[in-house]
């Protein structure tokens, strides 16, 4: 199968949503050839094999133009894959062009309050819907005139290179950690999304230095809510115990994961949280919100635990508990390793929805008119 990826982020990017369309695009190429259209990429791309990206085109005529181009130039294509809400109907409009399906992917709070008409009216006519949480899937259907039966659910995963070690001494001295116990937070700082729960975890630190001295809250990630934070932070009279460390490469980020006693994330609008399994899966104790796509990377308590994301108290005595319990055994993650993930992807590409068999892959792909609609129908 042929599958043409409109993408936000893929190769190149940052965040969570890059990182899961990696994750998926490689899965994808396992079994079938991917042609990438990315609206960013802010570093050099490596791309797998069956995977081509193209040049990222920001501006949106541009990008929409290129699209069109790729369909007519590079087609035929058996599916287009939309990795954002907002380019659904870029996706419908190269859907019908090309008369075949497409398959809408949606993360978190992009896709939970009702959109706007034309939006809207694009998802609905999608063929499949996947989204990242139980939560993310629940807030659609609330607002979507589409069957249920046909919006799955396809969680993250994480990197192999997330493992169990000893901290880095290189990190340590550089951060200046040596003595300190650690708590970690890795997200976005952006005035956009005040949901990670940073002022939250600060405000913690206030309580618990008394017992705990030499604690340091490490900060990883950068953007334009970083100036307020660290204002806060000087407020709460805290700014010794906080290192803003800004955002760091992906190469380094499972030493990074490794250096802490706690990952803590107390978020209210997260849609899944990869930064979770990854931390998990470094053997860390990890805290995480109950009101939100959180609860499925944190399996509901099994990998991490679940906090009521406002309440300070709550999270103090979580930080408190994580810091005098044994580390965890990573094995609780490997739910969602590569090899699960992988096989999770070809399961919703290669199957219908319970109960029919008949596979959707090249060849064999229904491509029909329902409700005023194309549909694709996924396992």
């Amino acid at each position: 199968m042929r599958i043409l990826a409109l993408a936000t982020e893929a190769f190149g990017g940052f965040g969570g949503i890059a990182q899961s369309n990696r994750d998926l695009f490689r899965a994808l190429s396992l079994s079938h050839d991917v042609v990438v259209l990315p609206r960013r990429s802010t570093q050099k791309t490596l791309t797998d094999r069956n995977i081509i990206q193209k040049k990222p085109r920001f501006n949106k005529v541009v990008y929409s133009l290129t699209a069109l181009r790729t369909l007519r130039r590079e087609g035929p294509f058996d599916l287009i894959f939309c990795g954002h809400l907002f380019m659904a109907p870029l996706a419908l409009w190269l859907s019908c062009l090309g008369k075949v399906p497409f398959w809408l992917q949606i993360y978190g709070i992009e896709a939970w309050a009702r959109p706007c008409g034309s939006l809207r009216a694009a998802a609905e006519r999608a063929g499949l819907v996947t989204a990242i949480s139980r939560y993310t899937r629940r807030k659609f259907l609330s607002w979507a005139d589409f069957p249920s039966e046909k919006a799955k659910v396809l969680p993250c995963t994480y990197g192999e290179q997330f493992y169990p070690g000893a901290k880095s001494d290189a990190l340590v001295s550089r951060y200046d950690l040596n003595g300190k116990k650690v708590l970690l937070t890795v997200g976005r700082i952006s005035s956009s999304e005040r949901y990670k729960g940073h002022g939250y975890v600060l405000e913690a630190l206030v309580r618990l230095r008394n017992n705990y001295p030499n604690l340091i809250y490490l900060i990883v990630g950068d953007g334009d809510d970083r100036p307020r934070l660290e204002r806060r932070a000087a407020e709460l009279g805290v700014t010794g115990s906080v290192r803003f460390i800004g955002r760091v490469k992906d190469e380094e980020l499972p030493e990074v994961c490794r250096l802490a006693d706690v990952f803590v994330m107390p978020s209210t609008g997260e849609g899944f949280g990869i930064v979770f399994l990854e931390a998990a899966a470094s053997g860390v104790p990890v805290i995480g919100g109950n009101a939100d796509g959180s609860l499925d990377a944190l399996a509901e308590g099994k990998i991490g635990r679940c906090v009521d994301p406002q309440n300070v108290a709550e999270i103090v005595e979580a930080i408190q508990e994580s810091l005098q319990s044994p580390k965890p055994n990573p094995s609780a993650v490997q739910k969602f390793s590569r090899e699960n993930f992988n096989h999770h992807v070809s399961s919703v590409i290669a199957r219908r929805s319970a109960g029919d068999d008949e596979a959707i892959s090249a060849g064999k792909i229904a491509s029909r008119k329902k409700e005023g609609g194309q549909a694709l129908r996924s396992q």
